[in-house]
This record gives C-alpha cells, sequence and structure tokens, in this order.
C-alpha cells in the first residue's frame, strides 16, 4: 500500500492530458485543471467531503502528505498559526501551490552531503548520530525504522539511491490510484470540491481559489510568502522524507460452533422484560440509539438478547433494516456514569439475534446498543415516485392515506418501547426530541390527553393517528411538516424505512424480575467506543507492526462479523493508511477501501469493522511522522 500520494510532478509542470470521463474524452485538460484534480485526489484521501475542514494540524500534515509534500514542524506552523481555527480546501490549494513537491535530484543531492565516501550508502552509525542529534531530533524508535528498512539497508549501510528510487515510485503509484479511485467512484465525482467543480472542461479555466477569511490576515500572508526559504534548501528537502512500515492481516470467517447463541433450557420458568428501541442515521452518518439503565436486584443467572424489530410492512415493500447487525454492550454502573466498567457483550449469535448468558450481581447496568453500520448507511439510489400522505373526499375532508396510516401504525410500534400498545409521556418524549428536537412538558400532555384517545393517561394508537391528521389539518393539508417527521424517524420519499433500524431487547433472569428503563438517546460514541476498543483487546489477536513494537493491531472475529483497534503505546501520535482492496465478500462500516486513521499517543481506537461471509485482507502501513525530517539548519 502506498504512504504518501504525489510525485515530483504530481502537482506541476505536467502537460497537458486527456481526461478519462466518457463525457470528456475529446478535450484536453489544462494544466490548471490537472492541478485540482490532484489537489482533490489527495484531499478525498483523508476527508469523505471536500466540504470537509482541516480541523488540526495533524489533518493539515496528512493531506499534505498525501499531497506529496511531507512538510516540517515549521512548514505546519508557517500555514497553522495560534490564531487559526480551520482550513478549507481552498486553502489547502493555496498551501500546495506554495509548497511544491521534491524532485529526486533534489533527495539526492540532500543525501550526498552526507555521503563521505560518495558511494550512494551511508553507514548506520553516522546516520543516527545525524538524527538524533541534528535539527528536529528523532527519537531512537524513529531512527530504527529507516534502519529497519529492509530494501534499503544491508551489511550496516543505509542505500540512499535505493531510497529516493523507491520513495518517487510510491508516490507516482499512490497519486495514480488516487486520481482511477477519484474517477472510478461515482460518489466522490458528484462531490463539489472547495469553489471548483467537476464537470466538462469545455467550461471556463477553473479560478484562482480564494482564501477563507480565517486566513486572510497579514501575519498569515506574511507567513506565506517563501522570502528567506531558500537558504539551505537543498538540505531542507532532506526534512521531508516519511518512512512507512506495514503489517497484513488474513482473515476468514469463524465456523467456531461455540459462538452459537443457546436459549437456556429452563428460560420458561425464568422473569422476563422487553424494551425497543432504534439506531438512526444522522445526516453526517452518525449513528445514535436509544441507551438503557437495567437494574438486577439479586445475583442471577441473566440471558439477554438484541435484534432487529420485525415491523408489519406492507407486500412488496423492502426491509433493509432486518439485515442491520446490532450488539448489547453491558456495563457495570460503580460511582458514576463516568465510571463504567465493560462486563460483556452479545457476542453469540442465532440468525440475527444476539446474545449473552452468564451470572449478574445486584447492582445498576448500562445497556449501550451497537451496530458496526456497515448495513446502515445513506440512501443512495433517488426515489423516483413521492407517496400521497393524505387526501381530501367529495366533501372536502381531509384524510390519512392508507399507506401513510401503515407507516405510522409501525412508528407507534418502534416508540412504544415497552410494547404495551400505549404511548406513555417519557416514551412520547423520544419520539418528539428525534422529530422535533423539543418535549412535551405536562401542560401540553394533559391537552393531549383532553383532545385525543387516551388509556391509562396513555396514548392509544388511533390517538397518535389523529395527532397526525390534526397537524396536516393544522398544515390546510400541506404535507411538508409530516414528511419532517417521516425523515427523521429514517424512512424515505417512498415511506420505505431505509435510514433507521428498530430493535427489541429481551432479559431475563433466573432469580428476580429485571427492570429496564431507556435514559438517553444519543451518538454510539464515547462509552461505547471504550468499551468495543476492551472488548477487542481482552478477546482479540495481536499483532505488532514490523519496528514498532509499540503499535499493536487487535483483530477480534466472530462468524461474521470482524472488528479491529489499533492501540498505540508510544509517546507520538502515529498515522495509519489502511487498505482493503484484497477482501472478498466484506463489507466494512468506514465504506472505503484506502483511508487513514490517525491515533493519538498512548491511546486505542477503533479502525474499522467488517461483515463478512468470505476473507478479509487487511493491510496495513505506519507513517514515522518525523522519520527523516531532522535536517533543519544543517549547513
Amino acid at each position: 500500500m502506498a504512504i504518501s500520494p504525489g510525485s515530483d510532478a504530481a502537482f506541476s509542470g505536467q502537460k497537458p492530458t486527456r481526461s478519462e470521463s466518457p463525457r470528456s474524452k475529446k478535450f484536453l485538460l489544462t494544466e490548471e485543471e490537472i492541478f485540482y484534480m490532484n489537489c482533490r485526489a489527495a484531499y478525498l484521501t483523508v476527508f469523505k467531503s471536500s466540504l470537509d475542514n482541516i480541523i488540526s494540524k495533524d489533518q493539515l500534515y496528512l493531506a499534505l502528505q498525501h499531497a506529496g509534500r511531507n512538510p516540517s514542524q515549521k512548514t505546519i506552523n508557517k500555514y497553522w498559526t495560534p490564531q487559526t481555527a480551520k482550513l478549507n480546501f481552498d486553502d489547502f490549494c493555496i498551501i500546495l501551490r506554495k509548497e511544491k513537491p521534491t524532485s529526486k535530484a533534489e533527495l539526492l543531492k540532500s543525501f550526498k552531503q552526507l555521503d563521505v565516501n560518495d558511494n550512494g550508502s551511508i553507514l548506520h552509525t553516522d546516520l543516527y548520530k545525524l538524527l538524533t542529534k541534528k535539527g528536529e531530533k528523532m527519537t531512537r524508535e524513529e531512527v530504527n525504522a529507516i534502519i529497519n528498512l529492509a530494501d534499503v539497508n544491508a551489511d550496516g549501510k543505509f542505500d540512499y539511491i535505493k531510497f529516493c528510487k523507491l520513495y518517487m515510485a510510491t508516490n507516482e503509484q499512490c497519486l495514480k490510484t488516487a486520481l482511477e479511485k477519484l474517477e472510478v467512484d461515482s460518489k466522490l465525482r458528484r462531490q463539489q470540491f472547495g469553489s471548483h467543480m467537476e464537470g466538462s472542461p469545455e467550461r471556463d479555466p477553473s479560478p484562482v481559489p480564494k482564501a477563507s477569511p480565517r486566513i486572510i490576515r497579514k501575519t498569515d500572508q506574511e507567513s506565506f510568502s517563501n522570502k528567506g526559504d531558500t537558504r539551505n534548501s537543498s538540505l531542507a528537502t532532506a526534512r521531508q522524507f516519511k518512512t512507512s512500515v506495514s503489517v497484513t492481516v488474513t482473515v476468514g470467517a469463524d465456523s467456531n460452533q461455540n459462538s452459537k447463541l443457546i436459549e437456556p433450557h429452563s428460560i420458561k420458568e425464568w422473569q422476563g422484560v422487553q424494551s425497543k428501541g432504534c439506531f438512526f442515521l444522522e445526516e453526517d452518518g452518525e449513528i445514535i440509539s436509544h441507551q438503557y439503565k437495567m437494574q438486577i436486584a439479586q445475583r442471577s443467572l441473566v440471558y439477554i438478547t438484541i435484534k432487529p424489530l420485525n415491523l408489519s410492512q406492507a407486500e412488496g415493500k423492502p426491509s433493509p433494516w432486518l439485515s442491520v447487525d446490532t450488539a448489547l454492550y453491558i456495563l457495570k454502573e460503580n460511582e458514576s456514569q463516568a465510571n463504567l466498567q465493560l462486563l460483556c457483550f452479545t457476542e453469540l449469535r442465532n440468525r440475527e439475534t444476539f446474545g449473552w448468558t452468564g451470572e449478574l450481581g445486584p447492582g445498576i447496568y448500562w445497556l449501550v446498543p451497537s451496530t458496526t453500520g456497515c448495513r446502515l448507511r445513506k440512501e443512495i439510489k433517488p426515489v423516483t415516485e413521492e407517496a400521497q400522505l393524505v387526501y381530501r373526499d367529495e366533501t372536502g375532508e381531509l384524510f390519512l392515506t392508507q399507506e401513510f396510516r401503515s407507516t405510522l401504525s409501525d412508528i407507534f410500534e418502534v416508540i412504544d418501547l415497552d410494547g404495551n400498545g400505549l404511548l406513555s409521556l417519557e416514551e412520547y418524549n423520544f419520539f418528539e426530541l428525534r422529530t422535533s428536537g423539543e418535549k412535551c412538558d405536562e401542560d401540553a400532555w394533559a391537552v393531549c390527553r383532553e383532545n385525543f384517545d387516551t388509556k391509562k393517561n396513555e396514548l392509544t394508537r388511533q390517538g397518535f393517528m389523529d395527532l397526525n391528521l390534526m397537524e396536516a389539518n393544522d398544515r390546510e393539508g400541506d404535507p411538508r411538516d409530516l414528511w419532517v417527521t417521516l425523515h427523521s424517524m429514517g424512512y424515505n420519499k417512498a415511506l420505505e424505512l431505509t435510514e433507521a433500524c428498530p430493535f427489541v431487547i429481551d432479559i431475563y433472569a433466573d432469580k428476580c424480575k429485571p427492570r429496564i428503563k431507556a435514559v438517553h438517546m444519543e451518538a454510539c460514541s464515547g462509552q461505547l467506543e471504550k468499551a468495543i476498543c476492551k472488548s477487542v483487546l481482552n478477546k482479540g489477536n495481536a499483532k505488532v507492526m514490523d519496528g514498532y513494537e509499540n503499535i499493536i493491531i487487535y483483530t477480534y472475529k466472530r462468524d461474521t462479523w470482524i472488528t479491529s483497534v489499533i492501540e498505540n503505546k508510544s509517546d507520538n501520535k502515529v498515522i495509519i493508511h489502511i487498505n482493503n482492496e484484497l477482501s472478498r465478500n466484506c463489507v466494512n462500516n468506514r465504506g472505503l477501501d484506502i483511508f487513514a486513521v490517525e491515533v493519538a499517543p498512548k491511546s486505542t481506537m477503533v479502525m474499522h469493522c467488517f461483515l463478512i461471509k468470505g476473507f478479509c485482507f487487511i493491510s496495513l502501513k505506519k507513517i514515522a511522522v518525523n522519520a527523516m525530517n531532522k535536517f533543519v539548519g544543517m549547513k
């Protein structure tokens, strides 16, 4: 896998070429258009959209690396001042115009000054002294990363000629791959890239990008100047080298029979409770869901399951949420919510049901639902025909269509968390928070009970229908507010549930009646991320990256899914490039086969999750962030 896209001619000095787009094969691309196309390819290797902003030095560093620039800390500080909050794609293009890619001749010239014998190599002892004593001093781990590169090291010497060839070839291949992906991936081709739209070359040449107002300051303009940067320029280019090491993880579906969920034989004699909930897909791709507290009164054997909720969809309508993977993490509440201890999770499976069986002591437990997101994604297929929600009869009276009533009935099933056929104020408020962002207070609920069908102070299914009809009448039949509600609940214009996954949780205990209550509806992050990392570290297989004993990849697999976690024990942040292009019959939660992640010092993070039927081939490369970046100030 390539480490940093770009080459000597990647962003400047290229001759006009023909566009590969089917719409414009006969037109020549200008040098300006080639520049922006390469900028887009580099930017979208790091970000999902070019509308995303660079919000940290680390992100700027990574984006410039993918553009073949590999800047020193001094260069980063020049563009990211204490006053900088974020940079956009146009700012990125401006920086690339000023920071030219390193040429092979410049690299060789820099190394030749260190080659005392003029034989194309540098002794490891000399290289070690140089990199740990001069300029931006490297750590022992970083120097070892360079020395351990098998292709460019032999007999105690570093072959810088081979290194330069490898560096340039890698850059060229990475740029080629990024450009091919940009061309093939229809999603990327439809994106707006800053102020530059991808389209036919028949348009006017792309204008010079405007910097965002955040960075147009006198001090920044002065810092963007190259004045005074020419001194020691040939040696300064050596600062831009980065080394990489790779590790490959190949895993397949696990046929271990112990992973099958088996219901306890005596469960009919146990006491049980049920609660429903839902995963909702946000506009930015984030997933939120209900979260719960469970109370166990005395030590008991407990059986917990979670699965997608089967709704009574109309015949012929798809039910994509039924294939969404679900999981439930059980955490013990100690002194505070901030101090939750992971106990277990529902790793056993029987068809679409995931579960766990074990003993729990008395106390309060948090139940945090989770899905990998592999099968819960933004809908791409356009809806050609919008469903009708309301109609008027011959007298002009407004009614809900049968199709809309069926959809509202399904929504009622989802938000009726305890399944008693009625909506309490707490249940209704989860619905209100999801669809309007506001809660219904006691006074408003009292008005609702007076005007709509209720039972035991709770709203019936018919009352819920009438409430939506009243909303339609308030708008004189205009369905726009109704569509806001439907979209918030995950429905598309054809009234298909495509961006949500309702689920049901069942809990049984042999000594007491469990209690469960939904307490939040929020993003599946924070405590969940920690819980997933801990579970994979405890149960997964570990593999150390070659030359980096402090970077460990943990992979935990079951019969249908794989989760990978990166642990960074070092004192420096690391950047890991992942390539899943050789995987077969797999789908991952990121939606990308090639991407990069940043791992903070002394931390762990979930790299990605897979649903598998075949095998998963993961190639990872780590960039040594400071490697060969230490020649500042050399004469």
